[in-house]
């Protein structure tokens, strides 16, 4: 019989497991500044995704050339290449800011500023080009929306303008909270806390960017890999938004331990462990190397050297890959 999806008692816990890890064995999540690579890689992707859950048509090399060189490669819009250019300047930034705050602020998770300042950096450059048809003066980048906003698909209902500033506070607020411990899983809780932002969508334009950079500087600060929501996902998404809305947190927690975990796996892990520390065996699958799931057969049959956690998932090391992958085709 084939084997199922984990549950999601599993998926937490293995994202448990993978922070701590992480944490007590790798020296935690490496700054911007010392491991560039990483957070390049994490930035091109974010950048690309989330503008492309909003729309954005740049396939993924049209994002690298923008961003790497400068250069506006294909035939979209202006507005499209600016969309990406603002995103990835705003991500940017919380990528720094999450970790080498400075005078931002005063030991809260996540302060009133640095929300109004991801939106301003992240919609200013599309704005320039193209704002909000709607928009009035006082609406513009960094500035709580002045109008209602109609009732979602879904049937949710913003609040009414005047709220917003408050609202907001009180999120923030929220967003310092979950440093304090919790029985609810922390995937759950951020899961909460993303949802209750887009509910107040404080802004006219932007709020699903705003709110995913939002969410990936309370991760970053959290000590975790930020969370990259794909294009692909972009209907699973809006599902578990949906159920949120109602207040069911649980599939929209579950999409984004895993996310988290993928990329803890995928961008992290690899760069950080030494050729005999241990890692999950999709830290160290690449193209150069059989997929994750070949991997784990040839552990589950002794041809790979590893171990399995107490969650379950199996450990090996780059060394003992290379040492697999040596004897992978050697008759015996």
């Amino acid at each position: 019989m084939a084997r199922g999806r984990p549950p999601r008692t599993i998926v937490y816990a293995r994202l448990d497991e993978a922070i701590a890890d992480l944490n007590q064995r790798l020296g935690g999540l490496p700054s911007p500044t010392e491991a560039e690579d990483i957070w390049d890689d994490l930035w091109h992707q974010e950048a690309h995704h989330s503008t492309a859950l909003e729309g954005n048509t740049l396939v993924l090399e049209e994002v690298r050339k923008l961003l790497d060189e400068g250069r506006a490669v294909g035939d979209k819009e202006l507005r499209e290449y600016m969309e990406v250019k603002g995103y990835a300047d705003a991500a940017r930034w919380v990528y720094g800011q999450a970790l080498e705050p400075g005078d931002w602020t005063t030991g809260d998770l996540l302060s009133l500023q640095e929300v109004r300042s991801v939106h301003h950096q992240a919609m200013t450059p599309v704005w320039d080009v193209a704002p909000h048809p709607h928009a009035t003066p006082e609406e513009s980048p960094g500035n709580w929306r002045r109008h209602d906003i109609q009732p979602f698909p879904g049937g949710m209902t913003p609040p009414s303008f005047p709220e917003v500033d408050h609202l907001v506070r009180d999120w923030v607020t929220a967003a310092s909270g979950l440093r304090d411990p919790a029985d609810e899983p922390l995937a759950e809780r951020l899961a909460a806390l993303h949802n209750r932002f887009e509910r107040i969508h404080p802004f006219l334009d932007g709020n699903g960017r705003t709110g995913r950079l939002l969410l990936n500087l309370v991760l970053v600060r959290l000590g975790h890999p930020p969370a990259i929501i794909f294009k692909q996902q972009r209907a699973k998404y809006l599902r578990a938004m949906q159920r949120a809305d109602g207040g069911d947190h649980g599939p929209l927690g579950e999409l984004l331990a895993r996310s988290i975990t993928d990329n803890l796996y995928r961008f992290v892990m690899p760069a950080v462990a030494g050729p005999a520390r241990l890692v999950p065996l999709a830290s160290l699958a690449d193209e150069t190397t059989p997929s994750p799931a070949a991997l784990r057969v040839a552990a589950a049959r002794g041809r790979l050297r590893a171990q399995k956690s107490p969650s379950g998932v199996w450990l090996s090391s780059k060394k003992w890959l290379a040492e697999y992958q040596e004897s992978r085709y050697t008759r015996k």
